[in-house]
């Protein structure tokens, strides 16, 4: 089987803080290394009042400080926010202190809207300048050569995994010209999927970094003991795709009192709307959870999965994790 590993959005739920998410946080990451997760992955947002991680590489530390083995990082660093310079001192810190656990996804999507990507990095032209940057940022891991006017410290000979973040073709033609590993956002972005892989895996490069091509891909994963009650856990999901479409993103809201609730909550519009974008999911109760996830893997072929599960209580997502790995090693 390929690995599994654990994408957060640290959701801050309705009646919760962010001093709880972070705790919330390093009990997920522990529970995923006990149960066999490759990765835990945190993404960067801002301007979110439900999702706590816009200090991402902050909150890397403190999970990464509070665990032993399994790898931590960033799913990813939103680099039009950042200096390349100013990523590599992050990063190349984070790698010293944890060294060779230590991932670094990077992604060109603001993870915002217009105003705080303004307020995060006012002098930024626009995303084009994103390859630049990338080569630019994974330069300051490099040796210090003669003359080099500026180098970022800690990181030359950093071990840091860098990655390719992307939900579109772009993400896909940069992976694979600089040779390095691609993670696809079919969570939440499936409709490129196929047509990328192909590109990714067509135009790969082999670099110094990486020999083959190696994808990862995000998937919605939501499993309890049956498929109602997951089917009920994932409405907390769906509101909040509905409630940010409809430009009132809050608080992550507790589920509704049935799967079928979710037909009253939103206008079918939005509900066709959140079927096509959360297309890539698997839901129900373990042996439901493993067929869906196989047929995913089936017809993809990645390397790996990384999984999201934004439920609303905190056990109950922990649970998920432990019931997928379960299904998914048996």
């Amino acid at each position: 089987m390929i690995p599994l590993s654990i994408l957060d959005l640290a959701p801050v739920t309705v009646g919760s803080s962010p001093a709880q998410t972070f705790a919330n946080a390093l009990d997920l990451a522990r529970a995923g290394e006990r149960a066999g997760y490759r990765r835990y992955w945190l993404a960067e947002h801002h301007n979110m009042p439900g999702i706590a991680s816009a200090a991402t590489a902050v909150l890397i530390g403190h999970v990464a400080g509070g665990t032993q083995s399994i790898r931590v990082g960033a799913g990813g660093i939103m680099l039009p926010n950042h200096s390349p310079l100013q990523a590599a001192e992050a990063f190349g810190t984070l790698g010293t202190l944890f060294p060779g656990r230590i991932d670094l996804g990077l992604g060109r999507a603001p993870g915002t809207d217009q105003a705080a990507a303004k307020a995060l990095r006012r002098y930024y032209d626009n995303a084009e300048e994103f390859p630049r940057d990338v080569v630019e940022l994974l330069r300051y891991f490099e040796p210090v050569q003669p003359g080099q006017a500026v180098q970022s410290v800690p990181g030359p000979g950093v071990d840091i995994e860098a990655w390719i973040l992307g939900s579109s073709l772009f993400g896909a033609r940069l992976a694979a010209a600089l040779g390095l590993p691609y993670a696809f956002a079919s969570h939440f972005a499936p409709d490129a999927l196929d047509q990328a892989l192909a590109v990714y895996h067509r135009e790969f490069r082999p670099s110094s970094r990486l020999q083959k091509p190696h994808v990862m891909l995000a998937l919605n994963v939501v499993a309890a003991d049956t498929d109602d009650e997951a089917a009920r856990m994932f409405t907390t999901q769906q509101q909040a795709f509905v409630n940010l479409r409809r430009g009132r993103p809050g608080l992550v809201p507790p589920p509704l009192e049935s799967g079928a609730a979710i037909d009253e909550y939103c206008s079918p519009a939005e509900k066709h709307m959140i079927e096509s974008t959360l297309a890539c999911r698997a839901i129900g109760s373990p042996a439901t959870v493993r067929a869906r996830m196989q047929d995913f893997v089936e017809r993809h072929r990645p390397d790996e999965l990384i999984l999201t599960a934004n439920i609303f209580d905190h056990a109950a997502r922990v649970r998920s994790f432990e019931l997928t790995m379960d299904a998914w090693t048996r």
